[in-house]
């Protein structure tokens, strides 16, 4: 699947030791973006919509995203973003 949303606890939050990984804010916008590696994300804040040539995808605080290598999509960032991220 090119986009992965879940709902990871604590406990599994910090076995992937996302806690650790960098911090990406962006205000309200839109933007096309391409994945040039497999992104892993948690959503401390925010609401976005990420349009693929499969479908929408909408998420925000709380979730666990990943997003598959190759991908292209356009990110509509509804409420500001917040999230800990790596590139695998």
């Amino acid at each position: 699947m090119e986009v992965t949303i879940q709902k990871l606890n604590v406990e599994q939050l910090k076995e992937k030791d996302v806690f650790s990984w960098s911090v990406w804010e962006k205000e309200e916008s839109v933007f096309d973006w391409f994945y040039d590696s497999e992104e892993h994300c948690y959503f401390l804040e925010g609401e976005v919509i990420v349009e693929t040539s499969k479908g929408e995808y909408k998420f925000g605080k709380g979730d666990y995203v990943t997003f598959q290598k190759g991908l292209s999509c356009k990110w509509k960032v509804l409420k500001k973003v917040k999230k800990h991220y790596i590139f695998l």
